[in-house]
């Protein structure tokens, strides 16, 4: 199998665009600089001159930034306007921040700007730093498996990648000399310590020099993976590592920042889960009940308040409402039944020795007979732990088997993940140091062979030994020592990383292998081997069996399993319908959803239920010129006063009751002159004003498809069928442009858009300190800003560029250009009208794109079948129940609009049958494939009928809509009108509730 990359996701190109556009206005520059090698000894052999390249220089190519400080800065703070972020106050440092949401394809983005970089602005070298050698192998792998892909992307362009070895700086002097794009993957542990690192030392292998002296002459552009975890904390040797290779700028990439930096691009959890770009989370929890029959006592954690040494514990205590467990603090001598409210099973139980010491936490409980110590987290008297576990297991077991007999014929297989406490508890070594099964090991296999012998799995297990099933269904991931054992997972020194090395190569070459049928391995077992670096997109249920209340891990643990899912061709697989991530775990799905939710807001920055004065910066507007624009920070300013003044927020932004009914209600009240935004502006405060939406598996229900009263499925009666027939065929679309329209467009906009400014001079001035700890330089007052007047450039060539840029033809591009009037701005700052003009161009391709669609029926034979409905599965919280008029017995909804609408056609009479399109129903358009909501059947007088394909929306002002949506919507449009054939064809239209039907029908009408 090799999994096939989406070159064209939006999201991913939006944050791609967010780092390229920093460098708007830069030439392409190739600069040379002398890599200065020392010659080797006199009576070095004559051979070993040849091979250390021994001359006085070598040619190297190095990145260099032509642009001022005040254009890099003013390009920022368009790029944040753009992106809705509060601007930077000014160019603080060279550090750029990307936040991605895990499983969304970061890597991937972040290696796809390194080729944008090089063909705009001529970048080629790029140092990788992460923090882990699970990373590093899991960025190698990925370069591995998208090598052609980028080549084919990018016309073949030349590449090379390495990871960084300390034994071995040999390729750093490649990286250095080489004029194609050079790609160095390197962990931080093996550039942050320069007592000990050859990258530091001089070396033979890179001609004399030091490593770190070759790769600070490229200026490199650093892109860092994880940088919470690369900077090394307060300490901060991390990014001295980073600030030591005299980067030309530094990209940093993650889910969880800690340090924000200039952010110029941003895809949070709630973004994620709200566009199904990563798995839909659910939570079948494991929660005990009634189970107060011993003394249970858990240390949930230690103390020091000014001197008062104390700790939190939970007990079950004696209440009026029965036995209860509940959290008490205690002190060193306390009796613990006095503290269970006189239970007698806490007699002689008392708190011992309380040690609030770093890393060394516990309690001591003493009790009748002996005495434990307790370290956060751990319990005592508690019910059998491996009974728990057990069930923890078979749920797993069952959660995996009911996806795959749903997902194993749409050529998707199934993989569970279980993360447990320690190594032995799987695999365990005799004296000899053979391996035996631990007991998650033995349980799993014995739940596995029971599961086999059930009815409802007996067709995944046809013609399959159980008992050999059971044993290939299964195996782990952890550290392996020299001796080929297994060990808990640590980097804290070289030989624990060389341990963890061993694992995740195996673990990384078998990324695609465990995605293929051929495969028996559905099942992995890992202890922490697998907690950052390696996910593999078809997790689908994530069992922990070690406790994770106690650790900062949530969203750690399920980042294992958030990616979308591929089939055995490798391609991905979307919708919520497909992609649910099961996490089994101890705990509530209520109290998980609420941790999960302080983690994000911790890790993240994002304040749930809070407006921000910044949030509706980036909505476009209509500018006085005719020009969309974004609305800008000072309006942005004076709507949130609006909505403060209105009471639907409090002087902190916080969401009050009053915006929420409003928005439930469609009441919201606007400033004058934002009407036409009233679309936008909502999806921002509904976005602001809800929760992270975590399901409860136990809430999910079947959907049968609905019968009349004689047994026959409603799918196949003759009305659904009439109604079906004239929505069913395929379609393919070609795309027409009128030439003469689009140059005319392409003209007018351009004659209209921005000045093009002359480059100018930053001078700076810096003071320069020599002292014993080295040269430092202090920037201080006397900055200024010179034009330049360039008499002199060499003009590129502008039709040869444009053309690459716009793919129209040079006579085509000639009449825009001279129809515009603005070659002199070309001759004035030719790079960046390049820019503008592509740009502009671009845009108005675009638009002409959808303008020209014409679509035609592929032929009879191609259609979308009856037999595709099978019954769904869904939950109850978004469920209409016990519907009459849908095909199916209850209706799934998306939203608040669909819930409605549902509701509206059960209870209107002319209403006859409809049904939510399914998934798989799409329309094919150029932006990708398009899923109408729904197919009515109206029909009045027991005469009239009208077959309809409904999208439902919560405006009808194209406004309002996305641009993507406005234009998918006018796709279907033309999609449907390409299938209005013969009598009583069917009707497309988007309609805001029930009552835009007759709108339709009285058109039919007359």
């Amino acid at each position: 199998m090799k999994l096939h990359f989406e070159p064209d996701l939006d999201y991913q190109m939006q944050a791609i665009e967010a780092v390229c556009d920093l460098f708007r206005g830069q030439e392409i520059c190739r600069t040379e600089f002398t890599v200065t090698v020392k010659a080797p000894a006199a009576d070095a052999p004559a051979g070993q001159q040849m091979t250390l390249g021994v001359a006085e220089s070598d040619l190297g190519v190095g990145n260099h930034l032509a642009l001022s400080d005040e254009a890099l800065f003013k390009n920022l703070n368009s790029v944040q306007l753009r992106n809705g972020l509060p601007p930077s106050p000014s160019l603080a440092s060279g550090d750029f921040t990307v936040e991605m949401e895990t499983g969304t394809g970061k890597t991937y983005v972040y290696l796809r700007t390194i080729f944008e970089l090089n063909k705009r602005y001529g970048f080629t070298k790029f140092v990788i730093v992460v923090p882990s050698v699970a990373i590093k192998e899991g960025v190698y792998k990925t370069l591995q498996i998208t090598e052609a892909h980028f080549k084919d992307l990018y016309g073949g362009e030349p590449f090379d990648y390495f990871l960084y070895d300390s034994g071995k700086p040999g390729p750093v002097r490649s990286f250095a000399t080489s004029p194609t794009i050079q790609i160095m993957v390197a962990t931080v542990g093996a550039i942050n310590k320069k007592d000990v690192n050859n990258l530091y030392k001089e070396s033979e292998k890179t001609g004399g020099e030091k490593p770190i002296d070759l790769i600070k002459a490229t200026r490199p552009i650093l892109i860092v993976d994880e940088p919470q975890s690369v900077d090394g904390g307060l300490e901060g040797r991390g990014k001295e590592a980073l600030d030591a290779m005299n980067p030309l700028c530094t990209l940093r990439y993650s889910a969880t920042h800690v340090d924000k930096h200039h952010m110029v691009f941003r895809l949070d959890a709630v973004d994620a889960y709200e566009r199904k770009l990563v798995k839909q989370i659910e939570v079948a929890s494991a929660t005990v009940e009634d189970a107060h029959n011993k003394p249970f006592v858990r240390l949930v954690r230690v103390e020091n308040k000014r001197g008062r040494i104390s700790a939190r514990i939970e007990l079950d205590k004696q209440t009026s409402r029965g036995v209860q467990r509940d959290e008490v603090t205690v002190c060193d001598g306390d009796d613990l039944q006095q503290s269970a409210e006189g239970r007698p099973i806490y007699a002689g139980f008392r708190v011992g020795e309380i040690n609030t010491a770093k890393g060394e936490a516990f309690m001591e409980l003493r009790y009748p007979g002996g005495e434990v110590f307790l370290q956060p987290g751990q319990t005592h008297g508690d019910v059998d732990a491996l009974a728990v576990q057990r069930e923890m297991i078979r749920r797993t077991i069952k959660e995996h088997l009911d996806k795959e007999t749903r997902l194993q014929p749409m050529g998707i297989k199934v993989l569970s993940l279980f993360f447990i406490d320690s190594v032995d508890k799987y695999r365990r070594y005799d004296a000899d140091g053979r391996p035996t099964q631990g007991v998650y090991a033995r349980l799993f296999e014995e739940e596995y062979r029971r599961a086999a012998r059930l009815p409802a799995y007996r067709g995944l297990f046809a013609g399959i030994d159980p008992g050999t099933a059971a044993a290939d269904a299964h195996n782990g991931y952890f550290s392996i020592d020299k001796k080929g054992g297994w060990t808990d997972t640590a980097e804290n020194n070289a030989g624990n990383r060389e341990n963890a090395e061993r694992a995740y190569n195996l673990i990384m070459k078998e990324k695609e292998k465990l995605l293929s049928f051929s495969t028996p391995l559905k099942f992995i077992f890992s202890h922490s081997a697998l907690k950052e670096g390696w996910d593999n997109p078809n997790v689908f249920q994530i069992c922990t069996l070690r406790d994770i209340q106690t650790e900062r891990e949530r969203r750690q643990t399920i980042g294992r399993g958030l990616r979308l899912c591929v089939n055995q061709d490798g391609e991905r697989v979307r919708g919520f319908e497909t992609n649910t991530l099961t996490v089994v775990a101890t705990e509530n799905y209520e109290q998980f959803a609420d941790q999960l939710q302080k983690e994000i807001e911790r890790d993240t920055g994002i304040r749930f239920g809070i407006v921000e004065q910044h949030q509706f910066a980036a909505i476009a507007v209509t500018g006085p010129d005719g020009q969309m624009a974004p609305l800008g920070l000072a309006q942005s300013k004076a709507l949130w006063e609006h909505l403060k003044a209105a009471g639907y927020i409090d002087a902190q932004g916080k969401v009050q009751d009053a915006l929420k009914a409003a928005l439930e209600h469609g009441t919201l009240v606007l400033p004058a002159g934002l009407e036409a935004q009233k679309g936008p502006i909502t999806e921002i405060l509904r976005k602001l004003s809800g929760r992270l939406d975590i399901k409860n598996a136990d809430a999910r229900a079947q959907i049968p498809l609905r019968k009349d009263p004689h047994g026959k499925a409603l799918y196949l009666s003759d009305g659904f069928k009439a109604l079906w027939d004239r929505i069913k065929h395929r379609t393919t679309y070609r795309v027409q442009f009128d030439n003469a329209r689009l140059i005319a467009d392409c003209t007018a906009v351009l004659q209209q858009a921005p000045p093009i400014a002359k480059a100018r001079l930053q001078w700076r001035k810096a003071d320069i300190a020599i002292g014993k700890a080295g040269v430092a330089a202090t920037e201080k007052t006397g900055a200024a800003t010179v034009t330049l007047d360039e008499t002199d450039i060499a003009l590129p060539d502008l039709l040869t560029d444009l053309q690459d840029r716009t793919q129209l033809t040079r006579r085509t591009l000639a009449s825009i250009l001279t129809g515009s009037g603005r070659l002199n701005d070309f001759r004035r700052n030719p790079q960046q009208f390049i820019e503008l003009a592509a740009e502009t161009i671009n845009r108005c391709k675009r638009l002409a794109l959808v303008d020209g669609i014409r679509y035609q029926k592929i032929g009879d034979d191609q259609f979308y079948a009856l037999e595709l409905f099978e019954p769904l599965t869904g939950y109850l919280k978004h469920m209409l129940p016990d519907t009459r008029k849908s095909i199916y017995e209850h209706v799934v909804y998306d939203s608040a609009v669909e819930r409605d609408f549902a509701d509206a056609l059960e209870k209107n009479e002319a209403v006859k049958l409809y049904v939510k399109l399914p998934g798989w129903f799409k329309v094919p358009t150029p932006l990708g494939s398009y899923n109408p909501d729904w197919a009515v059947l109206v029909e009045e007088d027991g005469a009239q009928r009208l077959h309809l394909v409904v999208e439902t929306k919560s405006s009808l002002f194209t406004d309002d809509l996305r641009d993507t949506e406005a234009a998918r919507i006018q796709c279907g449009k033309a999609h449907f009108n390409a299938l209005a054939q013969g009598d009583n064809p069917a009707r497309y239209l988007v309609a805001r509730s029930v009552e835009d039907l007759w709108v339709e029908r009285d058109k039919a009408s007359s």
